[in-house]
């Protein structure tokens, strides 16, 4: 009869039970990103804002500071950016409504796809719309050509684009849709008994809008304002292709300092001055923007 060998039983493999599976601690996850970011934003800012305090002499120190404070040119800059950006936030929310409420509420053929639109032109860079304005009311544009051709004139009358009016002319046709994309969001979710009630008791249009749109909008509108102003604030493009002349904001003075003056040290303040703006406004949209989803 033949023997049989017992052999030992083999050790089962360690499985890990059901719902705890080996994972990569969280922190690990972070390093990476956190690395990048680092490497390609911190870094840099970290370099401008040590440029920013070493003076020509060498050193460190807040003399630049304090020189650029003291320009008349900045404080120029400074305020002609202030108030092409208020400006332009304030057309930007007048007309970004108006346009908002048409494409919501007054049924006309293509509607759809005008608020479809909307959509693709936010992907548009800002110097498009400007050079497409440069061609209908530049100096030689299609308005002014027109002009001259019909009255033998030298010039035509059209002459504002190079002035502030055309950078803030510029400005409203560029950022009307990010006031407009919250706003037809909002409209889209509003319920329409409370207008068809409204009016069937009589409100007109107008009072409609003021007493039942209107405060439903305002989240959206304080949402895409505060948007619209940071994003004016840091608006280079559009001041550079309009050649507006006397127009200087402080993207513009960082360019001028850095690139034609090579005055590093005055040119890395301004950075740093415009970036604190900015960083302050993004942290007022993100507060409103947040309220606005709640």
């Amino acid at each position: 009869m033949a023997s049989t060998v017992l052999k030992p039983r083999e050790k089962a493999p360690d499985i890990p039970p059901p719902g705890r599976a080996r994972t990569v601690p969280g922190p690990l996850w972070a390093l990476p990103p956190v690395a990048l970011l680092a490497v390609f934003f911190l870094y840099p800012l970290a370099l401008v804002v040590e440029q920013s305090l070493a003076p020509d002499e060498g050193g460190t120190s807040l003399e630049p500071y304090a020189e650029v404070f003291a320009s008349e040119a900045f404080r120029e800059a400074l305020g002609t950016t202030v108030w092409l950006a208020v400006g332009s936030t304030a057309g930007c929310l007048v007309l970004g409504f108006v346009l908002a409420l048409v494409i919501a509420f007054v049924p006309f053929p293509g509607g759809r796809a005008v608020a479809k639109f909307i959509d693709v032109f936010l992907s548009f860079p800002s110097f498009l719309i400007t050079l497409a304005l440069l061609f209908i009311y530049g100096t030689v544009g299609m308005a002014n050509g027109l002009w001259t051709d019909a009255t033998g004139a030298a010039t035509g009358p059209f002459q504002f684009l190079s002035t502030p009016w055309g950078v803030l002319l510029a400005e409203v046709t560029y950022f009307t849709p990010f006031v407009m994309r919250p706003l037809l969001a909002a409209f889209s979710q509003l319920d329409t008994a409370q207008l068809e009630v409204a009016s069937s008791l009589g409100a007109r249009p107008a009072r409609i809008v003021r007493r039942v749109i209107l405060p439903e909008a305002l989240p959206a509108l304080a949402s895409g304002g505060s948007l619209v102003l940071v994003l004016c604030l840091n608006e280079f493009g559009i001041v550079l292709f309009t050649g507006a002349k006397g127009v200087t904001t402080l993207p513009m003075l960082v360019y001028g300092k850095a690139i034609l003056e090579s005055d590093y040290p005055a040119a890395c303040v301004v950075a740093v001055v415009n970036i604190a703006i900015s960083v302050g406004l993004y942290g007022l949209y993100r507060v409103v923007s947040r309220r606005a989803g709640a």
